[in-house]
């Protein structure tokens, strides 16, 4: 099973590299399912096909499927919301307020991702394509797994064992409408779904993202941070598709000079992502629309290459000894010193990178030995811990 997260900054084409990466998948005997989890559903327009939230078949061995987040929202979220409404209606909070503080932004991709999960377990498909929204909001959808646990771990649990011992007598004393354990224990099966996504995201032997760029600056720079980001929250990157580059049979003057600044911007994008194999795919002459033209986009992007087996994501973090110290190493490129920020709470370790944050609960062999410091080195944070542990 692997799956395969396409992802890019808006109007790169990235649904197009998706759709004909399933297809070319299929094509050489894989079970596939494409799916979209991005709220503006391109991935039917570009079949040229009806797709909605449940699975339709495209071809014998392809299936695609445009999540309906706000549906999933309410199924997963529904009764509960209702449930913690009657209580802040009882507190004096309702209607549009209440909302706000029980529907937090990017709650309703995220059950998307349970979607996902169900798939890749079912046994039914080889392969499993998503269709990311642009690079901002798959930023929150990938971190928001991480948040969930957080809060889970240190919040939920001692929320409800102080209501279960508070429920008796708060009973007695007011007429406060309070959760029952119906109601925790529908929480604490999301959780579950969605801690069991992230580990599922974050094996890199199953999944990998695939960047999508077009040769133009603002976008190479957001790739960048693309590339650095995924590696934060622990995905790797297996390719990256540089979409739209000009052909050679372009010879007109008039794109003399866009042939240069592409030129430029492909030897940068070869030279920044050198870890990762580079797709050149070229600007066609019409509207690469409908499983036809898909197919023949798909076989001059991978060139004989199989779209999931030939590619391969690398752990962006390891531990390791080095001397007398032990060295946690994560990939970060394209970072400067000072756009990182580490520090150490309890058994917990922070690394902030830029706006982005990621907890890593240190494994048993690191809890009790201090942190010595962090320093970065040719595109690698290395974290140094003392070896013995302090008596």
């Amino acid at each position: 099973m692997r799956i395969v997260l396409v992802t890019g900054k808006g109007g790169v084409g990235k649904t197009t590299v998706a759709a004909a990466t399933a297809l070319t998948a299929a094509d050489r005997g894989k079970r596939v399912l494409v799916m979209s989890t991005d709220p503006a559903h391109s991935l039917g327009d570009a079949f040229d096909l009806p797709l909605g939230d449940s699975l339709t078949e495209i071809t014998p061995s392809l299936w695609g499927q445009q999540i309906d987040a706000q549906r999933r929202l309410e199924m997963f979220w529904g009764e509960i919301r209702n449930q913690l409404m009657a209580v802040f209606d009882w507190g004096g909070v309702s209607g549009i307020e209440a909302e706000e503080f029980l529907v937090f932004p990017g709650m309703d991709e995220l059950f998307a991702l349970l979607d996902v999960t169900q798939h890749a377990n079912s046994g039914e498909f080889d392969l499993l394509v998503v269709d990311c929204a642009p690079t901002a909001e798959t930023f929150r959808l990938l971190s928001l797994p991480e948040v969930m646990s957080w809060y889970f771990d240190r919040v939920f649990n001692t929320e409800r064992r102080v209501m279960r011992a508070a429920r008796p007598v708060l009973t007695r004393m007011t007429n406060l409408p309070i959760p029952g354990d119906d109601v925790y224990g529908a929480v604490e099966g999301i959780f579950e779904g969605i801690e069991a996504a992230k580990k599922l995201l974050a094996n890199t032997q199953i999944t990998t993202a695939r960047l999508v760029v077009n040769p133009e600056k603002m976008v190479v720079e957001e790739a960048r941070r693309t590339y650095t980001y995924l590696g934060l929250f622990g995905y790797g990157v297996d390719s990256v598709v540089v979409n739209r580059v000009l052909p050679d049979q372009v010879s007109d003057v008039y794109f003399t000079r866009w042939r240069q600044i592409q030129a430029e911007h492909l030897e940068s994008i070869r030279a920044n992502f050198a870890e990762v194999p580079v797709l050149a795919l070229r600007l066609f002459d019409e509207e690469m629309v409908g499983i036809d033209r898909l197919r023949a986009l798909g076989l001059e992007l991978y060139h004989g290459r199989h779209p999931s087996d030939d590619f391969h994501g690398s752990a962006p973090f390891e531990v390791k000894e080095a001397g007398d110290e032990v060295v946690v190493q994560m990939r970060l490129p394209f970072v400067r010193g000072e756009e990182v920020d580490v520090f150490r709470h309890g058994s917990e370790l922070y690394i902030t990178v830029g706006s982005y944050r990621r907890s890593f609960v240190l494994p048993d062999s690191l809890k009790r030995r201090s942190v010595l410091g962090a320093i970065l080195n040719d595109g690698y944070l290395e974290i140094s811990f003392t070896h013995e542990v302090p008596s």
